[in-house]
């Protein structure tokens, strides 16, 4: 028997940074993001020992313990380690686990949380735990966060667990996914006018978030300010797209992109802010740096009649554009045999 998860990846809209601790238990915040077609893949092989085999295809990487006592945290296949630690305890069946991803980390598309996401999936439908999405997508966030100390924020979990485009809500004490139940027609546009491109800059993303929250924590005005910028676009770019209102949403993804620059100085670099004015001047209407910033791609909203300039000019300064394509289901695990 055969156990597979799919968990797919996301690109952030607006709001990233106000769903980073400290800043959501104390004002509240708030995202709007989407899953696309790429995703975090696994399968788990149940073994008849107590042996664990972890294989990543991306980092070419096979590890094989007798017990999960010789499991340490060592920088090696930590998240792995970490989420059949949570899940499986004392539990002494052994396993062989498969993993890879449409992207790498650094990407800003969350392939980190999404392949932490797809490990929960996978070690609890080889368990029968009866956990709902929000569990699965909590578990997972402090799996990553808690247990394994990564920086960042509690998006990306959610958006891998759930799922679809969602506005996204980081209160006080709990998180309300909300599902913009948006039509076939405004998909079909976003896709049509939305470019992927892949930058080639891998970032690292847990300096920026510790520039930025050492920031909010100081309670430097500009990166405070910005915030609560990023926190009412984000509500004005969900209305834009419940009201069908394309070209506006794009010129508030620009609005939204100078707001988060004025976060942390690591969040851009000349270079980007160069490849994104190229993509300006050939007919995007707005984008951003997805993730944390400092690299990794670059989402843009282009002119329909447009969108090929503008993959054409960036393809020629060095960088890999793409379309992409929503993805609206979020986890999901399945048998095989």
């Amino acid at each position: 028997m055969l156990i597979r998860a799919k968990a797919p990846l996301r690109i952030s809209f607006a709001g990233g940074g106000t769903d980073v601790p400290p800043f959501p238990a104390q004002e509240g915040g708030c995202v709007l993001s989407a899953t696309i077609d790429r995703y975090a893949w696994g399968t788990l092989r149940p073994r008849h020992d107590g042996a664990i085999c972890i294989e990543s295809l991306d980092f070419g990487v096979s590890l094989t313990y007798s017990s999960r006592s010789e499991m340490v945290l060592d920088g090696n296949m930590d998240l792995a380690k970490a989420a059949i630690a949570r899940l499986t305890g004392a539990y002494d069946q052994g396993f062989d686990l498969f993993l890879h991803c449409d992207a790498p980390p650094g990407s800003g598309l969350g392939s980190s949380s999404a392949m932490m996401v797809a490990l929960v999936g996978l070690l609890k439908e080889w368990k029968n735990l009866p956990l709902t999405d929000y569990e699965v997508a909590e578990l997972a966030h402090e799996v990553e966060r808690v247990d394994l100390g990564i920086a960042g924020g509690m998006q990306d979990q959610y958006a891998a667990t759930f799922g679809g485009v969602n506005y996204i809500e980081f209160l006080r004490d709990r998180v309300v996914v909300n599902s913009l139940k948006l039509s076939p027609d405004t998909i079909n546009e976003l896709e049509y006018n939305l470019l992927l491109v892949d930058t080639g800059k891998i970032r690292l993303s847990s300096n920026i978030i510790a520039d930025q929250v050492g920031r909010y924590e100081r309670g430097e005005t500009a990166s405070v300010d910005a915030l609560r910028e990023l926190k009412r676009l984000t509500s004005e770019m969900k209305e834009s797209l419940l009201r069908r209102r394309f070209d506006e949403f794009g010129a508030l993804l620009n609005e939204e992109w100078q707001h988060k620059k004025r976060m942390s100085d690591r969040i851009s670099s000349p270079e980007l802010d160069r490849l994104y004015q190229l993509a300006l001047d050939e007919g995007a209407i707005g984008g951003k740096i997805t993730g944390a910033g400092g690299g990794g791609h670059m989402l843009l909203y282009c002119r329909f009649e447009r969108k090929h300039r503008v993959a054409e000019a960036l393809r020629a300064a060095g960088c890999e554009p793409s379309e992409v394509a929503l993805e609206p289901l979020g986890l999901q695990t399945w048998r095989v045999g």
